[in-house]
């Protein structure tokens, strides 16, 4: 039994969504495990009762505690005592069923981490955000890239200036495995994503473009005013976009831009993001993500790495490392950097009756908000041919 963290004992997960085909909940399972501070007990691993049983087995739960329905999950987790029931819920599921699976969670006392986007309209995310701020319960949001060491190095440099004031952001995320009609062939992540009433508004701008922006937000914790953005369906009969781009003015005056894709060739998870400061730039490749590159005229180029005993390492990029130098850190522990904060917080929830709410490392409800504006915002732009539209939600992170 784990005894680093405060309750001195393994936290129990339980996760919705992760059955048998699934990609992303084997992801979380893998993260949130790998610190040994947490053990997956339970599960409603399919809306399908036989097929969440038989998904029992692959990860090693009891079969008596999967479940045929997140409803029936939550009744019977909370109906045992406290002493063996879950302390939080995974929620993996596609994006039409983050609403009421974490809504449910949350009133029935159990602490959240939902995938990305956080609902399927905006409507849905401040209802939820509204449920979570009148509970006791912690709420994080699966936005993994903010997990990388280099990334938060990064911010820590940016937040204490060594770039001097921010005026630029150029973030993108890349891919091209939709590039033909996958969804019409039945594979299973292509039909979802697609679907206006599963995936949401926005395809390829809700899918990962929000990841593009989140970064962006996270690393300068520059404000948003407005937003222009252009989406395109580029593989007819599509319904959903599959590429665009925004430009967003922040509120000290700075541009950034967001470009997504899935339908160029070759790109598998480019994302990366540029920087551009009155001292000095940095650059950051998620497909290369132990090397920060940060430049200032006149002077050589430098190349950060991910080394936690190094100087140049400042604590935030220390504490999300796991490994010494030149052995790679990557996308399943920068993913468990968003569970380690999530349990930090559930700890001291369950250990001071408080918690904090909107300045935390892992991103929050609030980021999960602002991500859902973000997407909506963006589609009523493409509608109205680029309009400049507001972008600074109230509840966004401050």
């Amino acid at each position: 039994m784990a005894t680093n963290g405060a309750l001195g004992r393994k936290l129990r997960m339980g996760i919705v969504g992760g059955g048998q085909g699934s990609f992303i909940g084997r992801v979380h399972v893998t993260a949130a495990v790998l610190d040994n501070r947490a053990e997956l007990v339970a599960g409603a691993f399919s809306s399908d009762a036989a097929r969440s049983k038989a998904s029992a087995a692959d990860y090693a739960v009891d079969p008596g505690r999967a479940y045929g329905s997140f409803d029936e999950m939550f009744a019977a987790e909370k109906a045992l005592p406290a002493e063996q029931r879950i302390d939080f819920v995974s929620v993996t599921t596609p994006n039409h069923m983050h609403f009421p699976v974490a809504k449910a969670a949350v009133e029935a006392g159990f602490h959240v981490l939902c995938d990305k986007p956080l609902t399927l309209t905006l409507a849905e995310a401040e209802t939820l955000a509204r449920i979570v701020q009148a509970s006791n319960v912690v709420f994080a949001v699966s936005h993994n890239y903010t997990g990388y060491p280099l990334v938060r190095q990064a911010r820590e440099m940016i937040l204490s200036g060594e770039l001097g004031e921010i005026q630029a952001t150029r973030a993108e995320y890349i891919q091209g495995w939709l590039r033909t009609r996958l969804e019409a062939e039945g594979q299973k992540q292509a039909a979802w994503r697609t679907d206006p009433s599963k995936s949401g508004a926005a395809g390829c701008f809700g899918d990962i473009g929000t990841h593009a922006y989140n970064l962006g937000r996270f690393m300068t914790g520059l404000l948003p005013e407005t937003i222009s953005a252009n989406l395109k369906i580029f593989e007819p009969s599509r319904p959903l976009d599959d590429y665009g781009h925004a430009v967003i003015r922040y509120q000290n005056g700075g541009l950034g831009t967001v470009t997504a894709s899935q339908i160029s060739h070759g790109r598998e998870n480019d994302v990366r993001i540029q920087i551009d400061g009155t001292l000095a730039s940095l650059e950051w490749h998620q497909e290369n993500p132990n090397q920060l590159f940060v430049r200032s005229n006149g002077r050589p180029h430098q190349i950060y790495t991910r080394d936690p005993n190094a100087p140049f390492m400042n604590a935030p990029g220390k504490a999300a490392c796991r490994l010494p130098s030149g052995h790679p850190e990557a996308f399943f522990e920068a993913f468990a950097n968003i569970y380690r904060g999530f349990y930090d917080a559930i700890e001291q929830q369950s250990t001071t009756g408080n918690h904090e709410r909107t300045n935390t490392i892992y991103p929050n409800i609030h980021d999960g908000v602002e991500g859902m504006y973000f997407i909506e915002q963006s589609v009523a732009s493409s509608r109205a041919n680029g309009a400049w539209l507001p972008l600074n939600h109230p509840l966004a992170r401050r």
